[in-house]
C-alpha cells in the first residue's frame, strides 16, 4: 500500500501552520474588497448567462417555386364606388387576375369613412352583355329626360322609376340607346303613364346633370337604376334606396325586366304588395346599388414570390368611366405581407429584438388624398414596395416568419383611368436571426476564472502593499536595506 507520507507529497495546497501566519488590517480590507468584487462579477456573469442573445445573418431565400406570399390589406376609398371597385393582381411571370372577389370584402362608406350598411356584394361585372344588333332602323324617343328638379318629383310619383344614367361620349351608352328607347316605347304603349301610372322609363345625361349623377353615385356609364316609391324617402335629401340592373341590354331583356317589376303592383291601388320577394328578379341581374360613393376594401390575396402589382381601380366590361372625375384617394388601415402575427408572438419577438417588427406594416395609418376638381385630374397613386423576408429561430423552434418592407409613394398623372397601384418586389436575400444558447460549462468556467483571478490579483496587491509598508517602517527606523 502507498504510505500516507507519499500521498501527502503530491499535495498542491500545502498548509502553513496558523501560528506562522499573521493577520493584518490592510489584508482584511483587501479581502473584503476582493469578496465584493467576486460577488459583483459573479452577478454580471449570471445575468449574461440568463440574457438571450441573437446573431443576425443574411442568406439566400430558399423559398420553393410553389410557395405563395399572402398580402393582407384594409383600405378606404372615399370616392370609389363599391359597384365597380376591382382588386387586380399581376406579376412578371404573366399572371393576371382581375376583379378578385373570393377573398375580398367590400363595404360602402361615406366621405367620413364610416360604413353605411352591410357587406356590398357587387357580383361579376365582367360577363358579356347582350345588345341589339346595330342597324339603321329608326326609333322614337320613348324615355323621359329628367333633370335635378323633375327627378325628385317623378321618383315619388311613380311606384317604379327606371332610369338610364348615360354620357353621350360613352361607347356603351350609345350601344344601349336604341334598345332603351325601343323598350321605353313598348312599355309606354302597354302601361300608359296617364291611365296606368305604375312605371316610368327615363334617362339622365350625366354630362349636363352632373350634380344629380353625383348624388346618385354614378361612376360608370351607362348605369341603369331602379327606384321604388315605397323605399324612397323625400326628406332624405334625395338619397334614395335603389337597385342596379346588370343584365342584358337588348330590347327584349329590358322589356322583360320592366314587366317583372310591374307585375307585383296592383293597378287600382298602385301599391307594392307585401310579398317583397316577388319583386326580385329571378336571376342575379339586379342587385342593390351603393348608397354612398365610397368603398372600404379589405381581405387578402396570394401572389407568387416574384415582382408584381396589386391594383385597385374601377373596372367593368360593359361600362365607361370619366377619367377626369375618378378620384383614387385612399386611407390605408392595414397593408402587410405574410401571415398575421398574433400579439403573443409579437411580444416574444420584442423580447428577442426590440427593433424587429417596426416595418412589418409600414403603410398603416397613411392617407393619400387628391382632389380631381383641382389641378390633380387623372392622378394615379403609386406605392413602390421592397420586401425582405425575416426568420427568427429560437433554440427549440422557428418563432416566426415575417416580412418587413420599405415603401415610397408618388402621384402620377395618367392618360388612362386613375388607379391605386402597389408595386412590390421581394429581395432574393433573407435575414436569419437565431437565438444563441450559452452552455452551463462555459458559465462555470467563467465563474472559476472570476474567483481565481480576483483571488490572485488580491494576493498580489496584498503582497505589494505589505512589502511597501515594511519598507516604510525600515526607513522610519533609519535602518539600511
Amino acid at each position: 500500500m502507498v504510505s500516507t507520507a507519499k500521498l501527502k507529497s503530491v499535495d498542491f495546497y500545502r498548509k502553513i501552520p496558523r501560528d506562522l501566519t499573521e493577520a493584518s488590517l490592510s489584508g482584511a480590507g483587501l479581502s473584503m474588497v476582493a469578496a465584493l468584487s467576486m460577488m459583483f462579477l459573479f452577478g454580471m456573469e449570471l445575468n449574461n448567462y440568463l440574457t438571450v442573445t441573437t446573431t443576425t445573418s443574411v442568406v439566400v431565400d430558399k423559398s420553393s417555386d410553389a410557395e405563395f406570399l399572402r398580402i393582407e390589406f384594409n383600405m378606404s376609398f372615399p370616392a370609389l364606388s363599391c359597384e365597380f371597385a376591382s382588386v387586380d393582381v399581376s406579376d412578371v411571370l404573366g399572371t393576371n387576375r382581375l376583379n378578385i372577389t373570393k377573398t375580398v370584402r367590400k363595404h360602402s362608406i361615406d366621405k367620413n369613412l364610416r360604413p353605411t350598411g352591410s357587406e356590398f356584394h357587387s357580383g361579376s361585372t365582367a360577363r358579356e352583355i347582350k345588345h341589339d344588333e346595330e342597324d339603321d332602323e329608326e326609333y322614337g324617343e320613348g324615355a323621359v329626360s329628367l333633370n335635378g328638379h323633375s327627378f325628385d318629383r317623378v321618383s315619388h310619383q311613380f311606384p317604379i322609376l327606371v332610369v338610364n344614367f348615360f354620357a353621350p361620349w360613352c361607347y356603351w351608352s350609345n350601344r344601349l340607346k336604341p334598345s332603351w328607347e325601343k323598350a321605353a316605347n313598348i312599355i309606354r304603349e302597354r302601361y300608359d303613364r296617364e291611365t296606368d301610372g305604375r312605371i316610368l322609363v327615363a334617362k339622365v345625361d350625366c354630362t349636363e346633370e352632373v350634380d344629380l349623377c353625383r348624388r346618385n353615385h354614378i361612376q360608370g356609364y351607362p348605369s341603369i337604376r331602379i327606384f321604388r316609391k315605397g323605399s324612397d324617402l323625400r326628406e332624405d335629401h334625395g338619397h334614395h334606396d335603389h337597385e342596379s340592373y346588370y343584365g342584358d341590354r337588348d330590347t327584349d331583356s329590358l322589356v322583360k325586366m320592366m314587366e317583372d317589376l310591374i307585375a307585383p303592383i296592383k293597378l287600382e291601388s298602385q301599391m307594392i304588395t307585401s310579398d317583397n320577394t316577388s319583386t326580385k328578379l329571378a336571376t342575379d341581374l339586379k342587385r342593390p346599388a351603393p348608397v354612398t360613393g365610397g368603398c372600404r376594401i379589405e381581405g387578402f390575396v396570394r401572389v407568387k414570390k416574384v415582382p408584381g402589382n396589386l391594383v385597385i381601380s374601377a373596372r367593368s366590361a360593359a361600362h365607361s368611366f370619366d377619367a377626369s372625375q375618378m378620384n383614387m384617394s385612399h386611407v390605408i388601415s392595414r397593408f402587410s405581407f405574410g401571415k398575421t402575427i398574433t400579439p403573443k408572438v409579437m411580444s416574444d419577438i420584442k423580447r428577442l429584438l426590440p427593433h424587429l417588427g417596426q416595418s412589418h406594416e409600414r403603410l398603416n395609418g397613411n392617407s393619400y388624398i387628391t382632389n380631381p376638381r383641382d389641378s390633380t385630374e387623372n392622378v394615379t397613386i403609386e406605392h413602390f414596395i421592397q420586401v425582405v423576408k425575416t426568420e427568427v429561430m429560437t433554440r427549440s423552434y422557428k418563432l416566426v416568419e415575417e416580412y418587413e418592407y420599405t415603401a415610397h409613394s408618388s402621384l402620377v398623372h395618367s392618360l388612362h383611368i386613375p388607379e391605386a397601384k402597389f408595386h412590390y418586389e421581394l429581395s432574393p436575400m433573407q435575414v436569419l436571426i437565431t437565438e444563441e444558447s450559452k452552455s452551463f460549462s462555459h458559465f462555470i468556467t467563467n465563474v472559476c476564472a472570476i474567483i481565481g483571478g480576483v483571488f490572485t490579483v488580491a494576493g498580489i496587491l496584498d503582497s505589494i502593499l505589505h512589502n511597501t509598508m515594511r519598507m516604510v517602517k525600515k526607513v522610519e527606523l533609519g535602518k539600511n536595506f
